[in-house]
């Protein structure tokens, strides 16, 4: 027996973003575009890093999201360090957080270390502008010193919380 109720695209989909799209802006930014603070390039849909591509002179100004995200003060992604290993072998983790950022930035020039944060609740709390960036840290963290690093997302995706001690 066939049951009545009509499947559709909207029945089997999750909606996601329940802020509707009001973290960004109305309209896509006219292309050529550069950030006045970190020198990051928008062109083709996308934002690069800063290189000789395009002609800079001739590029709008603007800031891209992950300096208005810096700016604003609304990190994405948090990585806390605990452990007595951290506090013995602290200059070598944090060197690779900042050397495992560089390569991600090398890929996606959004996904950057804010700041770095010292004592209270952890030893260390790094906070990221990608949740992307969060899990990458900690997966490098887990694989150059092992450890346990422990992955807990928000109900929508929107901020990891990656914890690793050893």
């Amino acid at each position: 027996m066939r049951g009545r109720k009509r499947y559709d695209n909207v029945t089997f989909t999750k909606r996601v973003d329940h802020e509707a799209g009001r973290h960004r802006g109305a309209r896509a930014i006219s292309e050529p575009a550069v950030c006045r603070v970190c020198g990051a390039l928008y062109v083709n849909r996308r934002w690069q890093g800063a290189s000789g591509a395009i002609d800079a002179r001739s590029a709008r100004v603007v800031d891209c999201p992950a300096c208005l995200q810096m700016r604003n003060g609304s990190p994405r992604g948090f990585v806390y360090l605990d452990g007595s290993f951290y506090v013995t072998h602290q200059k070598e983790i944090e060197q690779l957080l900042r050397n495992e950022a560089a390569r991600a930035e090398a890929d996606n020039p959004l996904a950057r270390i804010m700041e770095f944060t010292r004592g209270k609740d952890h030893n260390l709390t790094v906070s990221t502008t990608t949740e992307h960036l969060a899990q990458r840290l900690g997966h490098a963290l887990e694989k150059a010193f092992a450890g346990h690093s422990r992955y807990d997302f928000s109900h929508e995706n929107k901020l990891a919380r990656v914890t690793w001690e050893r």
